[in-house]
């Protein structure tokens, strides 16, 4: 029973109103019904207009108040178990709660319902409910849709991000070390069974930036023992606190995949020394890395390369929305992408 219970909890239905995306989705959409809605009535422009900047008051009052409790309610619903059918009724309940409260405020102000002679407040109620329940199943089924992608990604984890190429190399790695160096091809070993016990995990989950660079490390370290002196990593996270290092949460396996292109399209083609560079850093409340590689404008880079980036950027759409972006292109010569997403969600 108790698993049950963390398992539902765990499936947030209540908006994530406290994100950029969700709430201006909101207050744009809102805004635009109003304004149509006094529009399709025929009257002339102007008074359209005057008669949208008088409502713009109590329908900004409703939203506002609104998606202020709904934010903090999301968070209440992360650690308490709240059943789905509950989280639903109570984002249809609650705005028509605050609208009527209002309403009922407002019917009291004779200087007000004077002022608004055509206002109808159970017009208003059931408005307002109505389109409470519409923007809950809007981002309730706009999570869903992304879903394959999140399913996918376990998927991708053993075919696209870790290679069965990969596999066999560090296999006959650790095979070659056994005699001559067996704790180095312990640790090899070792290596490979925590990545991929993290790769066996839901793609959902997520962990530390400290725990993320830890995995990455060990990959690389892998990847060192079979290409040698040709790669070369180079970590910059000066401009990041180990404090703040360990208490960001990013979603597992974002950085691993990027990396892991970048050896396999930026290091392997090349005969010289190549150079692989992330740079972590926080700017305000954001977070960005960059991870740069030698780029070989003959490598064929077209499929598993765009597989993996297009991946990350539905998975960090569906948890920051507009919040987060990926941007990736050549750059003097190397290839970059950077990924910019907020500190805290």
């Amino acid at each position: 029973m108790t698993n049950d219970k963390k398992n539902s909890a765990s499936e947030q239905l209540i908006p994530d109103c406290c994100n950029l995306g969700v709430f201006s989705r909101i207050l744009i959409s809102v805004n635009l019904i109003t304004l149509l809605a006094l529009w399709s009535r025929g009257d002339e422009w102007r008074v359209v207009l005057q008669n949208f900047l008088e409502s713009a008051a109590l329908i900004e009052t409703i939203c506002l108040l609104s998606l202020l409790i709904l934010c903090n309610l999301r968070r209440f619903s992360v650690r308490y178990y709240m059943s789905g059918w509950f989280q639903r009724v109570l984002c249809c309940m609650l705005p028509t709660a605050i609208a009527a409260l209002l309403m009922i405020y407002l019917r009291m102000q004779d200087w007000i319902m004077a002022s608004f002679p055509k206002l109808n407040p159970l017009f208003v109620v059931v408005a307002t409910g109505l389109l409470a329940l519409a923007y809950q199943q809007y981002f309730e089924l706009r999570t869903r849709a992304f879903s394959p992608a999140l399913g996918e990604a376990k998927l991708q984890a053993l075919q696209a991000r870790i290679r069965p190429h990969f596999l066999f190399n560090s296999l006959n790695t650790a095979l070659s070390l056994i005699r001559t160096e067996p704790r180095r091809a312990e640790m090899v070993l070792e290596d490979l069974s925590d990545l991929f016990r993290v790769l066996m995990r839901d793609t959902r989950d997520v962990t530390s930036l400290q725990d993320e660079i830890r995995l990455c490390e060990q990959y690389l370290a892998i990847e060192k023992i079979r290409l040698g002196e040709r790669m070369q990593v180079t970590w910059d996270k000066e401009k990041i606190s180990p404090q703040e290092l360990a208490e960001i949460e990013i979603p597992s396996l974002l950085l691993q995949p990027l990396l892991e292109n970048a050896v396999h399209y930026g290091v392997e083609p090349s005969v010289q020394q190549a150079t692989v560079t992330v740079e972590i850093r926080r700017l305000l409340d954001k977070v960005e890395i960059r991870i740069r590689n030698p780029y070989h404008a003959e490598a064929n880079m077209v499929s598993g390369n765009q597989m993996a980036l297009e991946n990350i950027r539905q998975r960090l759409s569906l948890l920051y929305d507009i919040e987060a972006q990926i941007q990736y292109g050549v750059v003097d010569a190397y290839f970059e992408v950077k990924l910019q997403f907020p500190a805290k969600r």
